[in-house]
């Protein structure tokens, strides 16, 4: 049994300041209740009380070991505290005591008490980790400490341990974010080098683009003490049912991997009870707000959609790239020839989901299965733009109410089904059956289509007010737009504020607007690019391995992929964010400032054929990215290897 494994951080008092022995074993007892492992705290202290008249336990160098062996324990629990003055303890040297270690333990466990007495007896030898212990700054580095010298002390437990977990588990995680592409990698790096670190056997389930990896297994979920869950988007949640689960954001498996693995192996994770849904709707886990719920249903949607925009709309634009443009025939331009006509009709049925698709998923996001045929059918209303006065006469033109009223759609349809879900929820148990398959479809799709009909209208007409207003934007007002889109795609790099940025540019491509969009990239490739830059040429401001990393951000910038910028950002983000934002907002204006655009939603450097006017959208990039790469390399310091 290790040390860690017995300590909890409200069991830890690091400026313990008692005046008595009396008093000092008090506040120890005390510090032990609150660990939540005591059935009784007065026959506990009894129990101490009755070790300490037979001989004191303060062992000398500034140590003292209470302990008691007891039926008023549920569970062995060690309290610690550190007092920076010292107390009178009755030490065998007659030195006053500064650590102590209370030791709690049931009484049909044997030999537990004397097996943790001769650990702590061994670390506690050493007089320097005596003093870091004393000199600690928080409870996390105090628990640290003891765990990095318990792995130097019992090397061969620590091999045995790692031998042991081979099948099972002490924690287990799941990544996903929105795109499945960096984020969810990351975050499980993270946690699995933490993992390392710490000494905690850990296993990560990815939730990526391509499907889940490393999947965990039933037994594995069986055996682990507590389940990670760092996503932006909904996971499978019913295997996890009765297990200690902590949910948090992607970006805190990045960032925070150390405290979430210390919060999972402390033991006071609240129990998952799973409800039936998908979604996050469950109460008995840490609480999110309504604005993270409403961002998680929404990346579901997204999530799911943008292989849709991506492959329609790159074969969309290679159409026009393969097309010869008529005079006669404006309209036809994508269809002149036969290639051009072939890519334009499979990426035109592509892109042709992406409002169903978007719609679909948020709604089953919110309401689970039952949502999705829902919800498809609120985004396809919405693309079609029926009303009901073209719905009598279908002379009279449709009103799309395009990307908003999809995304108002799926919301509307997802919270129509629970809506439902709860009007039926006392029906006879015989009539189980028939809700997902005749009720909620039926009675779903009827209303989100009266509902849609009405939507159309008053969406169509933002629509067409946004539509205008781009369309009728000069020079400096577009270039202004341009350092707007451009900066917002290096905010957060792939978070909510990116995200926000490149839907935006792909609701425009859907309205015709595409210098939107090559904006958004042209900034979305700029905080890798930088980092490489700035990694080549400032080459002393870096350490040989970010250097190595920089390479790779080539690739990554080229391939708009922002993420890669990522670490470095999270590990010096006061010059890092700013540098990148500066410079893809300088790549953004040059974009919107010589007239590029972009019909596909993604692709970097792979689709520059088709973007209008190449090479100055070439020069835009490089120009944001030279921009950005000497703003970082005049702030960073030069570092000592």
């Amino acid at each position: 049994m290790k040390i860690v494994d017995l300590l909890h951080k409200q069991g830890i008092n690091l400026n313990f300041n008692p005046s008595t022995k009396e008093q000092c074993i008090n506040e120890l007892v005390d510090l032990m209740d609150k660990t939540g492992n005591l059935n009784n705290k007065e026959e506990y202290k009894k129990a101490i009380l009755a070790r300490e008249e037979l001989s004191t336990t303060g062992i000398g160098d500034g140590i003292a070991i209470p302990h008691g062996k007891t039926s008023a324990v549920k569970k062995a629990s060690l309290a610690a505290a550190i007092s920076k003055t010292g107390v009178d303890y009755d030490s065998l040297d007659g030195q006053p005591a500064h650590l102590f270690f209370m030791i709690a333990v049931p009484d049909n466990n044997d030999n537990l008490h004397l097996e943790v007495l001769a650990r702590l007896s061994t670390i506690l030898m050493d007089e320097s980790f005596r003093t870091s212990l004393i000199n600690c700054s928080d409870k996390d580095e105090f628990l640290k400490l003891i765990n990095k010298k318990e792995m130097e002390k019992f090397p061969d437990e620590v091999k045995e341990e790692v031998k042991t977990n081979s099948n099972g588990y002490k924690v287990l995680a799941v990544t996903a974010c929105p795109t499945g592409i960096a984020h969810t990698y990351m975050a499980a790096e993270s946690l699995e080098n933490k993992g390392k670190d710490m000494g905690i056997s850990i296993k990560v389930e990815t939730n990526g683009s391509g499907g889940a990896r490393n999947v965990l297994t039933k037994e594995e979920i069986a055996n682990a003490e507590c389940i990670i869950i760092a996503a932006d988007k909904n996971v499978d949640m019913a295997r996890f049912d009765g297990k200690r689960l902590i949910k948090t954001k992607v970006a805190d498996g990045i960032h925070k991997a150390s405290k979430l693995i210390e919060e999972a192996t402390s033991g006071n994770a609240p129990i998952y009870h799973h409800t039936g849904n998908t979604g996050d709707g469950d109460s008995n886990v840490a609480d999110e707000s309504v604005g993270r719920k409403i961002y998680k249903h929404l990346m579901n949607g997204v999530s799911h959609m943008l292989p849709f925009v991506i492959g329609g709309g790159i074969l969309i634009a290679l159409a026009f790239l393969f097309d010869t443009f008529n005079p006669a025939n404006p309209s036809g331009f994508g269809s002149g020839t036969p290639l051009a006509a072939v890519l334009m009709k499979i990426g035109g049925s592509a892109f042709g989901f992406m409002l169903p698709v978007l719609a679909g998923f948020i709604a089953m996001s919110i309401a689970d299965r039952p949502g999705l045929a829902v919800g498809f059918v609120g985004g396809a209303l919405a693309s079609s733009g029926v009303t009901f006065a073209n719905a009598f006469d279908s002379k009279l033109p449709a009103v799309s109410s395009g990307f908003l009223g999809a995304l108002l759609a799926g919301f509307v349809a997802g919270y129509l089904v629970l809506g439902l879900k709860k009007l039926f929820a006392n029906l006879p148990n015989s009539l189980e059956g028939i809700k997902p398959v005749l009720l909620y479809p039926l009675l779903g799709i009827f209303l989100i289509g009266v509902i849609i009909l009405f939507i159309n209208p008053a969406m169509g007409a933002i629509n067409t007010g946004i539509s205008s207003a781009l369309s009728s934007m000069g020079g400096t007002s577009k270039i202004l737009l341009g350092i707007i889109v451009g900066g917002m795609m290096s905010v957060d790099m792939g978070g909510p504020v990116n995200k926000a940025a490149y839907l935006f540019g792909t609701a425009s491509l859907a309205s015709g607007n595409f210098d939107i969009m090559a904006a958004v990239m042209a900034g979305g490739m700029v905080p890798p690019l930088v980092i490489a830059l700035c990694t080549t040429f400032f080459r002393n401001k870096f350490t040989e391995k970010d250097r190595q990393a920089g390479i790779v951000n080539y690739v990554m910038g080229l391939s708009f992929i922002s993420e890669g910028a990522i670490p470095f950002a999270a590990a010096d983000p006061i010059r890092v964010l700013p540098s990148c934002i500066i410079g893809s907002a300088v790549a953004g204006a040059l974009s919107m400032a010589f007239g590029c655009a972009l019909r596909a939603p993604h692709g970097g450097i792979f689709v520059i054929a088709i973007v209008s006017n190449p090479l100055a959208y070439l020069a835009a990039i490089i120009a944001g990215s030279v921009v950005g790469a000497i703003i970082l390399g005049i702030l960073k310091k030069p570092v000592q290897e």
